[in-house]
């Protein structure tokens, strides 16, 4: 295998080589079946052996309580800005929201063609560098929800915290924070999360709802996108995305492997701090963030000139290392160190700041 790159993407993200590298050999010829996960019924007994495995996996790793379902579907974060809703939302009710950036505005946006939204706190005020404490938020008297976004993958903004909600159900979107670190499933009505960064391949969502707050969608909710048809069917009353899900079963397999969330959790938690610690003690390089909201998995930083940007890409590149550009509605750089993402990958991308630095700065 020729030398693979650094890949700082945000998304889809770095996969770990050896969930790669086992997924190849599997490829034709799945455990001496003689065809692919690819080709499989999803309702054969091999399907969903991998299927039941790789919930069981996930259970594992979070320590998810049994009165919780765990829904494996299509459509990604973005569908379930929609669903959310249709599914939690009653006519005439309020769900609060916490506009945190980008993610969290567009779930806003969508939830108010539903419903009635209040936008309980923002970090506009904030030019979107903080995130409002718990006790500047205006929360609603009897709100069906309250949802927020973790972690904002755009912007590097991070709740430290888990919200206050009562007896509200806590809705979440960890996309870009689960299984980075390990996190008290109970404490939310609902968690989901594209799959895309630190689960597996595009195309897949995983939703973990508590079981109380299924069997509530409007009757204008397709079918579809009825959380409580989907855990009646294992996630299967239409053909699944097979090869997602296969995929990301190896993910939880090699998790554990690695240790668990708690390893997880000590090495991200080095990668991130080596990352902000140069940072922070460059004058050419900044990070704009409140330090107590920065961004385990996702570090923007930006250049003290940017007319530099285009060199500096171009040379990270010649590097191997890859996707560092910022995204497009906020510029600068981004660093995306999600799990699959070493410390060696880290290492050679401060070895690289720090040499562009020392040329340019």
């Amino acid at each position: 295998m020729s030398k693979r790159a650094y890949n700082f993407c945000a998304g889809p993200a770095a996969l770990p080589e050896a969930v790669l590298q086992r997924a190849q050999a599997e490829l034709l010829d799945w455990q001496g079946k003689g065809l692919s996960v690819m080709e499989m019924s999803h309702r054969s007994d091999d399907f969903v052996g991998i299927a039941s495995q790789a919930e069981q996996d996930l259970r594992d790793l979070l320590s998810i309580p049994s009165n919780y379902k765990v829904l494996f579907l299509q459509g990604g974060a973005s569908q379930q800005f929609a669903q959310i809703p249709l599914n939690l939302l009653p006519e005439g009710a309020t769900a609060d929201y916490v506009d945190t950036g980008i993610w969290s505005k567009k779930a806003i946006e969508e939830a108010r063609r539903y419903g009635n939204v209040n936008v309980a706190a923002s970090a506009k005020a904030y030019d979107y560098f903080r995130i409002p404490k718990q006790n500047e938020w205006q929360l609603s008297k009897d709100a069906a929800y309250l949802h927020y976004t973790p972690n904002e993958t755009i912007g590097g903004l991070e709740y430290s915290w888990i919200p206050q909600a009562g007896d509200v159900p806590l809705i979440a979107d960890m996309s870009s924070t689960i299984l980075s670190r390990p996190v008290d499933v109970s404490r939310f009505g609902m968690i989901y999360a594209g799959a895309q960064k630190n689960i597996g391949p595009s195309g897949l969502v995983v939703v973990i709802v508590r079981e109380d707050l299924l069997g509530k969608a409007r009757s204008i909710c397709p079918t579809m996108l009825d959380y409580k048809v989907a855990a009646d069917n294992g996630s299967m009353y239409n053909t699944p995305p097979t090869l997602a899900w296969y995929l990301a079963g190896l993910i939880f397999q090699w998790l554990k492997e690695q240790g668990g969330l708690e390893a997880m959790a000590e090495i991200n938690r080095r990668k991130q701090q080596k990352l902000y610690d140069f940072i922070d003690a460059s004058a050419f390089y900044s990070n704009p963030i409140a330090m107590d909201d920065r961004s385990w998995m996702n570090v923007p930083f930006r250049l003290a000139d940017e007319q530099l940007n285009k060199p500096f890409l171009v040379g990270a590149e010649a590097r191997g290392l890859l996707n560092l550009a910022g995204h497009r509605s906020v510029g600068g750089m981004r660093a995306s160190i999600y799990n699959a993402v070493s410390e060696a990958a880290v290492d050679a991308l401060l070895a690289y700041m720090a040499e562009f630095e020392k040329e340019h700065g």
